[in-house]
């Protein structure tokens, strides 16, 4: 199964990369390695996380604060956000 990503889902990925490494030099490689980790479960195991609405899911990280919410179209998986948890909830609705 392939993903593409929302624009600002890749956005919201780059910035908490950036902030990341400022806290810490090689922090935000380790939080860019999370989140495709993350994808790769996603990308396995498509069903197997609560919805969030009709079509959309999110799959929690295990390490940091953030959620990949996704949708599943036909053979694909559309990553609507890089969604950190304590963000307001729902923020990313108008994307879908």
């Amino acid at each position: 199964m392939k993903y593409s990503f929302h624009p600002l889902a890749r956005v919201e990925l780059d910035e908490a990369t950036d902030y990341y490494e400022e806290c810490r030099p090689g922090l935000g490689l380790e939080f860019v390695k999370e989140i495709f980790s993350t994808i790769q479960r996603i990308v396995h195991f498509p069903d197997a996380w609560s919805m969030l609405s009709k079509n959309t899911r999110r799959c929690l990280t295990s390490r940091f604060p953030y959620g990949v919410v996704y949708q599943i179209s036909g053979e694909e998986i559309f990553i609507i956000a890089i969604a950190q948890s304590n963000r307001k909830p729902d923020y990313w609705k108008k994307r879908t």
